[in-house]
This record gives structure tokens, sequence and C-alpha cells, in this order.
């Protein structure tokens, strides 16, 4: 089992999960976050300090495109650098955190 990130952190990615991760698994694209799936110790503490429910267990049974969010996290986190402390939101992220399908604003660039 590994928690992983989904499309409801994009154009968001509040980095609240970020400051609990005992084991600094989350890396950080342009406009979302994600888990490294093979570093995540399956503690859960970051799943509860998402205020927008983007993060949740690869385990549970109702994720829409589980096999995608497993994938694309696995991917990024490779490529993507590594965050560990919390940053300021994305600037309009309150037009976006109640928004679903957000796919279609996903950025491969790197954050900063």
């Amino acid at each position: 089992m590994t928690y992983i990130v989904k499309d409801e952190c994009i154009k968001c990615k509040l980095t609240d999960c970020v400051e609990v991760c005992p084991v600094d698994c989350f890396y950080e694209g342009e406009n979302m976050l994600v888990i490294n799936p093979d570093e995540c110790i399956d503690c859960g503490v970051c799943e509860p300090e998402c205020p927008i429910n983007a993060i949740v267990a690869d385990t549970e049974e109702n994720i829409e495109e589980k096999d995608k969010w497993l994938l694309l996290n696995k991917k990024f986190s490779a490529i993507w650098p590594n965050i560990t402390k919390k940053k300021d939101p994305m600037k309009d992220h309150e037009k976006f955190k109640d928004m679903k399908d957000k796919f279609k604003f996903f950025s491969e660039k790197p954050g900063s």
C-alpha cells in the first residue's frame, strides 16, 4: 500500500501534507505535488492534512483512474524536486479548489 496524490491537487498545491511527512516522500511539480510510492511508509499522516482531499490510499476502492494516478506519482516523483517544507499555495488556488476533473491543467514541469 502507498498513498497517492490525485487531480484535486492540481492548480492548488497546498503543502500542509509536506510538513508532517516523516520520510520526505513528496515531490513538487509546477502545479501539484506527488508522492514517491517507493519511499512512502504508509503511515497516513499526510491524508488528513490535505484540506482538499487530494491524498488517498491506493487501496481505496472508489478511486477513479487509480492506476493512472499511481503511475503519475511514481513517474514524476523520480523527476521533480523533493519538497520538505510548507510553502504558500498557488496564487489562484481558491477558485480551483472545488473544481472537478482538473487533469487538463496538469503540468509536467518541475516546481521551484
